[in-house]
C-alpha cells in the first residue's frame, strides 16, 4: 500500500461523517505533504493506528493503561513505517494485549476507519511535542480472548463491561470511537441483544 491508498480512504471517511471534515483535512494534509508521514521522526505529527477492541461475546471491551499518559485507553501505536493503518491497528492489538489473534470488523470491506482523531503527544526529553494522527478501526477477540499487558507499554490491559463505559471513559474521542464501533459491532452481528 501507498499513501494513496490512505488517501482514498480519507475520501470514503469524509463523505461518511462531513461534520469531522477539521479533522480529516489535518491528516490529509499530513499524507500529502510528508512522504515520511509514516514514521515517528516526522514532526510536527506522523500516522498511528489504534483499534477498539470487544470480546467474542461483544459484551465488553478491551483498554490499556497506558504507562506514559497515565490513563485508560484504546490500544494502538505508531505506524513505524506502515502505510496499511488498519494492519498498524492490529498488530499494535496483538503486542500490547498478549491476544494471539483479533478479526477486523470492516463491514464494507473498503478499509475505511471506523473513526479518526488528532491529538497532541507533549514533548519529553527525547522529542518535541507532535501530533498524532490516528486512524482507529473495530475488531473483536476470539473466545477465550486472554490478555496480558505488555508491562513496557503499559500498566495493565483489561476486559471491562460495554454497560461500564461511561464510568471508565470520559474523553470525548474516545467515547466517540466507542460509540462509533458499537453500531459497527451491531450492524455486523444481526439478532444480537
Amino acid at each position: 500500500m501507498d499513501r494513496s491508498w490512505i488517501l482514498d480512504r480519507l475520501e470514503r471517511y469524509r463523505q461518511l461523517w462531513a461534520s469531522e471534515l477539521a479533522c480529516v483535512e489535518r491528516v490529509e494534509g499530513l499524507v500529502r505533504g510528508f512522504a515520511d508521514c509514516a514514521e515517528r521522526t516526522c514532526f510536527p505529527g506522523h500516522l498511528t493506528g489504534s483499534a477498539w477492541v470487544f470480546d467474542a461475546t461483544g459484551t465488553q471491551f478491551l483498554l490499556t493503561h497506558h504507562r506514559k499518559l497515565n490513563r485508560w485507553l484504546q490500544l494502538g501505536g505508531h505506524a513505524d513505517g506502515e502505510l496499511d493503518p488498519p494492519a498498524v491497528a492490529r498488530r499494535e492489538v496483538l503486542e500490547e494485549s498478549g491476544l494471539t489473534e483479533v478479526a477486523w470488523l470492516d463491514p464494507d470491506g473498503l478499509g475505511v476507519p471506523v473513526d479518526i482523531d488528532v491529538h497532541e503527544i507533549p514533548a519529553r526529553p527525547t522529542e518535541p511535542a507532535h501530533w498524532h494522527h490516528d486512524l482507529r478501526y473495530v475488531f473483536q477477540a476470539p473466545v477465550g480472548g486472554e490478555v496480558s499487558a505488555d508491562l513496557l507499554e503499559s500498566h495493565a490491559v483489561q476486559w471491562f463491561p460495554v454497560r461500564d463505559l461511561h464510568r471508565i471513559v470520559t474523553e470525548p474521542s474516545i467515547l466517540r470511537l466507542a460509540a462509533k464501533a458499537q453500531a459497527i459491532l451491531e450492524r455486523m452481528s444481526p439478532g444480537r441483544d
